[in-house]
């Protein structure tokens, strides 16, 4: 069965599985093929841990005995990275349409599956040059390079629009630069653009904004741009498409014995010496050693990764029935990893004192809404770390500021629907949003 042919149910959801009183776990969680027919899983309780915990595909402590493609199937928010080796035709140097539209009906049946896909797409240079009649043989200089973006990035989304306008949904330009993952303003203002346009069903395409770019183009050959989108979304999974199918012991090109590794739980050392040099020809630059790099930032994200061919045809479908790929498998969900940064990685600069009322409302897992504010604390932006006080004076969490502190005390003890009449604009009612908080132990 093609799972992503729309065959087969959403992915994981918690809510199907059942406990029964004779300490069995009912799962019915179709994807994770050890339990996905309904079999019953024997599990000892795991200090008091959900249920669920015992359970393979919800990442609990059978989940290396599944297969890696798991994390596929499980995932509910995927980003694909696929570059210019795949998406341009050596010969013509033009778009190569058939690996738009085989990547276009992968991600059709993931959204059939209501699985979210940001896509970071290569290309553009490549597609700019024909259009000034840049020959491909020859090296650019920078300015060359620009100029080839801006001409190539409007025949990139056009063609990613029309393989997805195919399947009923639309491509949506993003074009980033590294301020705007590693400023946590930007950061912010970024990740609320990305998921609007996830929540109104079209399909982010992301790249560097090369037209402006000064550091010739490489903020990580759109692999590290891929794993910085990765944990902008917290995403699930990261798929890298690339011309090899993942990582061996030595470089198969000069190496025909060189043995293939599938997955990989830790990047040490002696994984990394792996990857050689990064690569600087053809369409596409970077090679292993960025796409480690990738794997590896996602990973910290809590974000599981793969390493696989693209150029194939339907390249997600062939993971799910066995294609050769590397998988990276993170320690920690996406959710966990956020909260150990949010509340142990942060300078706090700010707080926030809250009424009986928000206090209970964000203890028991909802957003800060600004009429529960009754003072604001310090002068921090948005974005910044912040400390939550109950009216005892107590502190009780850190949180991201969705407002920065002037914002915070126009609008506090407003009602939502008074936020634009007092700024003039609203980003949302959410003063801190559930998902940007961690309650102290």
């Amino acid at each position: 069965m093609n799972l992503l042919s729309g065959a087969w149910p959403a992915p994981l959801q918690p809510a199907r599985g059942e406990e029964n009183g004779s300490g069995t776990f009912s799962c019915r969680c179709l994807g994770q093929i050890l339990c996905g027919l309904g079999i019953l899983l024997r599990y000892r309780p795991l200090g008091g841990r959900d249920p669920t915990a015992a359970c393979a595909c919800h990442g609990g402590f059978l989940n290396h005995l599944s297969p890696p493609s798991t994390l596929l199937v499980n995932a509910r928010r995927i980003v694909i990275k696929i570059g210019s080796a795949q998406l341009i035709d050596r010969v013509t140097g033009r778009a190569n349409m058939g690996c738009f539209h085989a990547l276009a009906l992968d991600i059709a049946g993931l959204r059939q599956r209501g699985v979210e896909v940001v896509l970071v797409s290569s290309g553009a240079v490549a597609l700019g040059r024909p259009r000034l009649n840049l020959p491909a043989s020859r090296k650019l200089r920078l300015d060359e390079k620009q100029a080839a973006a801006a001409a190539g990035q409007t025949v990139m989304i056009q063609t990613w629009d029309q393989a997805f306008t195919a399947h009923g949904f639309h491509a949506a330009q993003a074009l980033l630069s590294p301020s705007d993952t590693e400023n946590r303003r930007r950061w912010l203002n970024s990740r609320t653009t990305l998921e609007t346009l996830l929540q109104l069903g079209a399909v982010p395409v992301v790249n560097e904004n090369d037209t402006v770019a000064t550091e010739e183009l490489r903020y990580g050959d759109n692999d590290r741009l891929a794993a910085r989108v990765a944990q902008l979304v917290s995403a699930d999974l990261l798929v890298i498409l690339s011309d090899v199918d993942g990582l061996y012991d030595a470089d198969p090109s000069t190496h025909p014995g060189a043995a293939h590794i599938p997955t990989v739980d830790a990047i040490t050392p002696e994984i990394v010496a792996l990857a050689g040099p990064a690569r600087l020809s053809g369409a596409g630059t970077g090679g292993m050693a960025t796409k480690l790099a990738a794997a590896e930032m996602a990973m910290a994200a809590g974000c599981s990764a793969v390493i696989t061919r693209g150029d194939g045809e339907r390249p997600v479908s062939a993971l799910i029935e066995g294609a050769r790929a590397t998988w990276f498998r993170a320690s920690v969900s996406p959710a966990s990893a956020k909260r150990v940064w949010i509340s142990g990685s942060l300078a706090v600069t700010g707080r926030l004192h809250l009424d009986d009322g928000a206090t209970r409302a964000v203890k028991t897992g909802r957003s800060l809404l600004a009429a529960g504010i009754n003072a604001v604390e310090g002068n921090f932006d948005r974005g910044g770390a912040i400390r939550l006080v109950d009216p005892t004076g107590q502190a009780f969490a850190t949180a991201l500021a969705g407002y920065d502190s002037h914002e915070c005390r126009l609008i506090a003890g407003k009602q939502s629907d008074a936020i634009e009449a007092a700024l003039g604009y609203r980003r949302g009612a959410a003063l801190v949003h559930a998902d940007d908080l961690v309650l102290d132990p």
